[in-house]
């Protein structure tokens, strides 16, 4: 369930009329909305304890969104934070996300981000390899501190809902193989700088089918019982994110509650805490991207270009993914639907949102909305082309804030210096 519906013949966030925002704020702009990413988040924190599955930690992956103010919404109702940078950890932090709720992965932590990892107190640092071990190790010596680490495996199970987006198979970088996470849990428990508390997986993203899910938990409830027959302790089991969710153009994927009931039946009578990093099922519907049509270019050999103000720079996932996002007008006409391929202005054709989609009649003005983009999409922007990075408002009831201001041309060049002999 999402916050955006029409009223009136307004498409509305919450109570707010969207086209208030773009006329007040400018487009391209996101919008969040506070009651989707609170609901989002509930549910699945419900659904987990309803399956009887103990004391989870919720770990909002911030890579799907780092706006803070996304980030506090969600912390304030008990929400950790996965994170994959010193940058991400700090987002957190500024979120009000205590360490103890931050879960640090990534295949290539620098030895700068460990170390201020230890020093924040983070719940526990995913291990993806034998060296990533032993850095950590001796970082955490260095600072007279105990790591508290996990290992993260790959479970070999294929997943996701495009190949740049699995993360499960043995070819992809993550992780290591059963057989190493057993000799790397021993070994850690006999580091002076290193308490190994967990082990980890995640197999992908945009998973609509339980089935690869739940092989890989069971392997995973698998190792966790071998860890304990040889006396090492097992305190947590992180599985990761990666549950899909309503694109527009999909079925519908399994709910949080059918995923929370496969959990209880896979891990049925381990005791040990579990860990879960959810990202895009918590905020793709909660947000979107509001775009004007500058134009419509009506080719004599039939096709109709809708060129926007917005960009892939603004949102990449189509340009990168084949994604798909519905469009929905702002203040939809009558009228028979035309075929449109609906562009950018960025000067590559890339630069292509979609081909042959029809939509009701649009003319040089009108506003539309790209749904389901709270998840890898302003996350994802650049200023390719340099052009300005899109603002991003935050709405609640009949309120909205702009949470990330559109910067100045100024404060554009402002980040840069001529070299001394220019």
């Amino acid at each position: 369930m999402n916050h955006f519906e029409l009223r009136g013949g307004e498409l509305h966030c919450e109570d707010v009329n969207l086209a208030r925002i773009a006329d007040e704020v400018g487009t391209p702009v996101y919008v969040y909305s506070s009651a989707t990413l609170e609901r989002h988040y509930t549910v699945l924190r419900d659904s987990l304890v309803g399956a009887g599955l103990k004391d989870p930690l919720i770990a909002f992956a911030v890579k799907a969104n780092s706006n803070v103010a996304v980030l506090r919404t969600l912390g304030r109702l008990g929400a950790g934070a996965d994170v994959v940078s010193e940058g991400e950890i700090r987002r957190a932090l500024a979120a009000g996300i205590p360490g103890e709720r931050i879960v640090f992965s990534g295949v290539g932590k620098t030895e700068a981000e460990i170390a201020f990892a230890l020093e924040v107190d983070v719940a526990e640092i995913n291990v993806e390899s034998e060296p990533e071990l032993h850095l950590v190790n001796t970082v955490a010596q260095r600072l007279g501190k105990r790591a508290r680490a996990a290992i993260r495996v790959n479970p070999d199970v294929e997943a996701g809902g495009h190949a740049k987006i699995a993360t499960g198979k043995a070819e992809n970088k993550f992780g290591v193989s059963f057989a190493e996470a057993e000799r790397l849990y021993a070994n850690a428990s006999n580091m002076a700088g290193v308490t190994p508390v967990g082990v980890a997986c995640h197999i992908g993203s945009q998973i609509t089918d339980l089935a690869p899910m739940e092989a890989a938990f069971r392997k995973m409830r698998g190792l966790v019982e071998r860890l304990r027959a040889e006396g090492l302790s097992v305190e947590r089991l992180d599985l990761g994110g990666g549950l899909g969710v309503p694109y527009f153009n999909q079925p519908e994927p399994p709910s949080p509650a059918d995923y929370a009931q496969m959990i209880g039946r896979a891990l049925q009578g381990l005791d040990v805490q579990l860990a879960f990093e959810p990202g895009r099922m918590i905020a793709a519907n909660a947000g979107v991207l509001l775009a004007r049509v500058l134009h419509v270019n009506r080719r004599p050999e039939g096709r109709n270009f809708l060129v926007l103000d917005a960009a892939m720079n603004d949102l990449l996932r189509p340009a990168m993914y084949d994604a798909y996002h519905d469009i929905r007008p702002l203040r939809p006409r009558d009228g028979a639907p035309e075929t449109y391929d609906v562009v950018g202005p960025v000067c590559e054709t890339g630069d292509t949102f979609t081909r042959d989609r029809q939509l009701p009649p649009l003319e040089a003005g009108d506003l539309i909305a790209f749904m389901s983009a709270g998840a890898y999409g302003a996350a994802m922007s650049s200023e390719y082309n340099s052009r300005l990075l899109a603002p991003e408002v935050l709405v609640r009831g009949a309120d909205f804030a702009v949470v990330r201001p559109r910067p100045t041309y100024q404060d554009m060049l402002d980040r840069e210096q001529p070299a001394p002999w220019l």
